[in-house]
């Protein structure tokens, strides 16, 4: 990789810098999905409840040359795990970060004996869907589909048993 880098546990100093990240995958969903309003006027806000919700022991963070780029949480159930979030800052992409974030997810989760590992990318999210293939992640175990009433333009998506979706 060429990038010295740290995957460690979160800590309470790392706040700010993880709401940023936070922020940057709402821009980043804003922006595939051309819809501003994403997650409001404050997405950052949503990292504080992940938090709440998993607590600190569940997040992960990679630190370069001392600045956070990336970050993965977990969501323990009791036989399964899901990863959430998966965030890597823009600039840092395809540095192998990723990887590191998606190992360190997949270790925790097989060493505190779950079962199974689940990651929910957003549909028109490609790139992110074809780095986690890589990753192993190959079995669809659910889909969410939905009807759209806003205005939202949608896009042309996968066929699957043998019906057109949108994404």
């Amino acid at each position: 990789m060429g990038l010295s880098l740290v995957v460690r546990n979160y800590v309470p100093q790392d706040l700010q810098s993880c709401r940023a990240l936070w922020r940057e995958l709402t821009d980043w969903h804003r922006g595939i999905y051309r819809d501003t309003t994403i997650g409001g006027d404050q997405p950052e806000k949503y990292f504080d409840k992940h938090l709440a919700a998993i607590g600190p022991k569940q997040i992960w963070v990679a630190v370069h040359d001392a600045r956070i780029v990336g970050l993965v949480g977990l969501i323990l159930g009791e036989d399964e795990a899901e990863v959430e979030p998966l965030i890597v800052s823009e600039t840092y992409r395809g540095k192998g970060i990723g990887t590191r974030l998606i190992n360190k997810a997949m270790t925790e989760a097989h060493v505190r004996g779950r079962r199974i590992l689940s990651i929910k990318p957003v549909a028109r999210n490609i790139k992110t869907i074809q780095f986690l293939h890589r990753q192993g992640f190959t079995n669809i175990g659910h889909m969410e589909l939905f009807m759209d009433f806003s205005e939202r333009s949608w896009k042309p998506g996968p066929q699957m048993f043998r019906r057109k979706f949108r994404i």
